[in-house]
């Protein structure tokens, strides 16, 4: 549930410093977007898969066709007359990104009944922290009364860059009571919880957080499994790319660890080979790989 936008992805000389430049070497345009990006992980992987989001009547037929073509479930999408969410995803030559979102489609995202019903049926949900607040209260609920059974939150963002679209930090403090795992990485753990990693985990543990994910992009991750904490390394492989490279990882826990019950330890290498294989390639799904092919990478590595 939540983003499905166009990605305008610029490979640039550089990444420019405050007040500085760049030049920009290759242009591209993808779909992309948190709950776009974990479905088709999912979807790589073999899970039926269904996406809830809002687009824009501008780009509605291109990110629909797309995340049809991907075996994704769209009976739920919606679509407006304002401006598609987009993102400008700038690259530097080594594969770091920073990435800039607008429009207007995503935040204006509002769940009814329907919505609800069809999450119900749902072996696990996936939202983020770039969803609006009033469609992440509305899943807190579902998850609170039993309507859904399983809650998955990434707290994709700081709390500067989610303030008047995103979910609120009253919000973030419900969903740490009910979510069945938590996700977050290093520059959200630092805006909302005021901490680097290993104090982040510790601070979820404190929360009573059954299960939790903090990464940390190529150092790895920490999983939070009950009172465990599993650390979790990345894979060492060529780098075109990393945009996208935390949303496969959430992929591969939710079908891992979620959804197929491994090990927290089995499941933390499941997704970090995912990530890792989607960053040999550009764009956020450049090389999402299937269930086998994670596999005979864990093996072999």
């Amino acid at each position: 549930v939540g983003s499905a936008v166009v990605d305008h992805v610029y490979s640039l000389s550089n990444l420019p410093e405050p007040d500085g430049g760049a030049f920009v070497r290759e242009h591209a345009t993808d779909v992309g977007g948190v709950a776009a990006n974990v479905a088709s992980g999912l979807a790589e992987f073999g899970a039926e898969t269904g996406i809830v989001t809002r687009l824009g009547v501008d780009a509605a037929a291109e990110i629909e066709d797309d995340l049809r073509a991907r075996g994704i479930d769209c009976t739920r999408v919606r679509s407006g007359p304002e401006e598609s969410s987009y993102t400008l995803i700038l690259r530097g030559p080594d594969g770091e990104r920073m990435i800039v979102a607008g429009g207007k489609s995503v935040p204006n995202l509002r769940l009814d009944d329907r919505d609800i019903e069809y999450a119900a049926e749902a072996g696990a949900v996936f939202t983020s922290a770039y969803a609006p607040d009033e469609a992440v209260s509305r899943l807190v609920r579902a998850r609170e009364r039993g309507e859904i059974s399983t809650l998955v939150f990434d707290l994709a963002g700081p709390l500067s860059e989610l303030e008047g679209r995103g979910t609120k930090p009253a919000t973030i403090d419900r969903v740490l009571s009910v979510a069945d795992l938590f996700v977050v990485g290093a520059v959200a753990a630092r805006s909302y919880f005021g901490t680097e990693a290993e104090a982040t985990v510790a601070a979820l543990a404190r929360r009573d957080v059954s299960r939790a994910a903090v990464t940390q992009g190529s150092k790895g991750a920490f999983l939070l499994d009950g009172e465990a904490v599993i650390d979790v390394p990345a894979f060492d492989v060529g780098v075109e790319d990393t945009t996208g490279a935390g949303d496969a990882f959430t992929a591969g826990l939710i079908r891992s660890w979620i959804l197929e019950d491994h090990s927290a330890r089995d499941a933390g290498r499941f997704a970090a080979a995912a990530a890792a294989l989607n960053c040999t390639a550009t764009g956020a799904r450049g090389n999402l790989p299937s269930e086998s092919e994670v596999r005979a990478f864990v093996e072999t590595h």
